[in-house]
């Protein structure tokens, strides 16, 4: 295994229900939801090229061609935008593919959670190291991305590297949590991974949130990975076995997570990146304080 490789491959699992959004979510993908006026998983994508990735590999499931449709060249709405004169929108919708990076989509067979779902990439990742992003965590930080600044410490420890944040304790039962060693500045060994565990046996409140960079050794993890929690297999559970073998580092990122696969996170993304658009922050900003002295 040539652990000296440069991250350049990310696996996006996308076969998810998003349940949780329904009935939104009956025929539209939960990670082409917008925020704003751009879908979950172009954030994703843009994260990942803003990384130095270029191959970016999307695990669907069924009613999910809307994401490839989303990524493919639109000629009937580009020949429509060069007619009409409309260079800026045509420029920004050409921009959603960027030159030189290349689009894989693979169907996984069964819903079998994400374990599973990082499995099915292997045909494509072959023996290198690779990211996982999961759209619904939206990760903003002004300067640096946060899987470019998990790349960077990748090329420096050659380890597989998972983003934590501190959650409240209580919250401890929605995440895989970790317990992690002595800590050299924003990151640590993780000596323990533990998936979903209620508040009373968390060994501690430090939880792995959507950003992973993962040696290829954890393929073979995930073959002899069986059934955990919610019958499906867990990744959390292949890295715990992956702990044995190699050392795998907890990163605390800089930046703020949006947890958009919940309903009031989803909601404060909105409001937050609304303040962020160039086009509508004053008049928003605007009428958020005027909202505000309406309600005081």
């Amino acid at each position: 295994m040539n652990t000296q490789t440069k991250v350049t491959k990310a696996v996006f699992p996308v076969a998810g229900l998003g349940t949780r959004f329904l009935p939104a979510t009956k025929s539209v993908a939960k990670e082409l939801l917008p925020i704003v006026d751009k879908p979950l998983i172009q954030y994703a994508v843009e994260e990942a090229v803003a990384a130095g990735i270029d191959t970016m590999i999307f695990i669907t499931g069924r009613s999910k061609n809307a994401i490839i449709d989303h990524f493919d060249k639109a000629y009937e709405l580009e020949t429509e935008l060069e007619n009409k004169n409309k260079t800026e929108l045509l420029t920004l919708l050409r921009s959603i593919v960027p030159p030189n990076v290349s689009f894989v989509f693979i169907r996984q067979p069964e819903p079998l959670g994400l374990g599973h779902a990082v499995a099915c990439a292997r045909p494509v990742i072959g023996d290198e190291p690779f990211a996982v992003i999961l759209a619904d965590d939206l990760v903003e930080d002004a300067t640096r991305g946060c899987m470019a600044q998990m790349v960077k410490l990748y090329n420096e420890q050659h380890s597989s590297i998972l983003a934590v944040e501190r959650v409240n304790p209580a919250d401890t039962g929605s995440y895989g949590i970790v317990r992690t060693g002595e800590s050299s500045g924003s990151h640590a060994p993780i000596e323990l991974i533990v998936e979903k565990p209620k508040p009373d046996v968390a060994p501690s409140n430090l939880a792995v949130i959507g950003r992973y960079i993962l040696t290829p050794a954890i393929f073979d993890k995930l073959a002899t990975t069986e059934r955990g929690a919610g019958g499906e297999i867990q990744l959390t559970d292949a890295i715990a076995d992956l702990l044995k073998d190699e050392q795998v580092l907890a990163f605390e990122f800089e930046g703020t997570r949006y947890d958009c696969g919940s309903k009031l996170g989803f909601l404060i993304a909105n409001v937050e990146h609304g303040l962020l658009h160039k086009e509508l922050k004053d008049d928003f900003l605007a009428y958020l304080k005027a909202l505000t002295k309406k309600l005081s």
